[in-house]
């Protein structure tokens, strides 16, 4: 998940900003290709969380919203493919993006 990997130990002298980290995560898209995606933000909206992903190293992209559920302890990504779900979400986003600005 993070590009951080080394050991921490006694003689480890540098600083870490693990908070800063991006999280990235690999998806398959509809022609099969694995696509590194960053964790950009996560929102809650009524009963469920929702991760806002864009494709890593191309800020030219559209991002995509994602529901995240805890299955067997591991989370897992699921398509919004509810109508009126996505407009709740959708609306929620708005509001978050407004913060922002």
């Amino acid at each position: 998940m993070s590009d951080h990997k080394h050991e921490h130990g006694e003689a480890c002298n540098h600083d870490h900003d693990h908070e800063h980290e991006e999280m990235v995560l690999t998806l398959t898209d509809e022609n099969g290709k694995d696509v590194e995606m960053v964790l950009v933000e996560t929102f809650d909206v009524e009963d469920h969380i929702y991760a806002l992903l864009l494709e890593r190293g191309n800020p030219e992209a559209d991002g995509i919203i994602l529901r995240m559920e805890e299955e067997n302890e591991e989370m897992v990504l699921y398509n919004i493919e509810d109508e009126d779900e996505w407009k709740r979400v959708e609306a929620a986003y708005s509001e978050l993006v407004a913060q922002y600005e």
